[in-house]
């Protein structure tokens, strides 16, 4: 049994996901990249790769990793490309997409034989959260101008346009597409633009989602502008294929039953404690509520409370599912708490252990 906490990675799991993204390309036309600023677990890449078209990044190291253990196309996306990294970017990269008109021109000659794009800011998303809001005011994340795009149109051969945040309504979608070919319709119209990534965010792998009329619109919107088009599917590739597992290393009760274990939610899922959301369990629906904790010294290392069928104990072992997405990206080595090791059920079943962290690996994250 392998030791926790560790995340385990399910693929029969993760299929679902890539059949789906299958269908969407099928269908649709579209290409699908992998995001791996949500999930960048090369482990399971071999799967990956047969159902996606490549990745899509936002730091060097993300264009190197995607090349190099992904394969596919490899797009490079940054805020800000600095002078000492652009030639390495260049060097792992199919297409670059550059975030401003000022990274554009600054770059101009080293990218000259280069696919070129430009992030367009359509000034609409779906985000409920300020801290994710692309649109939001004064946002650094795009050209909203459409003026000002047109003057260095023949520097570029495409755009990337990422509005999108956990948007799982299609009529959403469909709005905020209609609004991009409103405001920016005469730019996707021009002859030099051959491509268009509208991004991630989109569920489109979620339960009853409309893909058949999701792929319809896309394949519209592809004729319209005679364009490729391509989906960065991040969360959406990964969604419900892995679980976080842990074990209970105590119980108390202070007003509430509190159950402490062998993890940390600032730690090992510290986008849940950004956005002041709680892990999922499965299933959670018994009579016994338990507050489960993390063992590091943050008062708010909480995981959420959940519901029992019994009395919770020492070494009862907890499983938090949905823990991949913008999660094993983050996680850290706060308190020095044990770093999760990565698992990785196959499709046989069987379960490999394929990653592991030591003290060694603490001491060389520091200085």
């Amino acid at each position: 049994m392998i030791k926790t906490p560790y995340y385990l990675i399910d693929k029969s799991k993760l299929l679902r996901n890539m059949e789906k993204i299958a269908y969407v390309r099928e269908h649709s036309g579209a290409k699908a990249l992998l995001a791996l600023k949500c999930f960048a677990t090369w482990s399971v890449f071999d799967l990956m790769s047969q159902y996606m078209d490549g990745t899509t990044s936002s730091s060097l190291n993300e264009v190197k990793l995607g090349k190099q253990k992904f394969g596919g196309e490899t797009h490079a996306y940054s805020v800000a490309y600095g002078d000492d990294e652009i030639d390495e970017v260049l060097a792992h990269s199919d297409k670059i997409i550059f975030n401003t008109i000022g990274q554009l021109e600054r770059f101009e000659q080293a990218s000259a034989s280069h696919v070129r794009g430009l992030r367009l800011n359509p000034g609409v998303s779906s985000s409920e959260f300020l801290i994710a809001d692309p649109s939001r005011p004064f946002s650094r994340l795009g050209e909203w101008d459409a003026s000002k795009v047109e003057a260095v149109m023949d520097k570029i051969s495409g755009f990337m346009i990422h509005n999108n945040c956990e948007n799982s309504d299609f009529d959403l979608f469909d709005r905020m597409l209609g609004k991009i070919e409103q405001k920016f319709g005469g730019l996707l119209s021009q002859p030099q633009i051959t491509w268009v990534s509208l991004g991630g965010g989109i569920h489109f792998t979620g339960d009853d989602y409309p893909v058949d009329r999701f792929c319809a619109r896309l394949k519209a919107f592809s004729e319209r502008f005679g364009v490729q088009v391509y989906l960065e599917p991040g969360e959406a590739s990964i969604t419900m294929s892995t679980s976080l597992e842990v074990t209970v290393l105590d119980t108390l009760f202070n007003g509430k039953q509190l159950a402490i274990v062998d993890s940390s939610i600032e730690a090992h899922m510290l986008d849940l404690l950004i956005y002041r959301e709680t892990a999922k369990m499965a299933p959670n629906d018994g009579e016994h509520q338990y507050m489960v904790c993390g063992k590091s010294c943050l008062a708010g290392d909480i995981f959420g409370e959940f519901n029992f069928d019994r009395p919770l104990q020492v070494g009862d072992r907890l499983s938090f599912i949905d823990a991949a997405g913008y999660t094993m990206v983050k996680k850290n080595w706060f308190n020095g708490v044990q770093m999760p090791a990565i698992a990785v059920r196959e499709l046989d079943g069987s379960v490999n252990l394929v990653r592991g962290f030591t003290f060694d690996d603490f001491v060389d994250s520091l200085s």
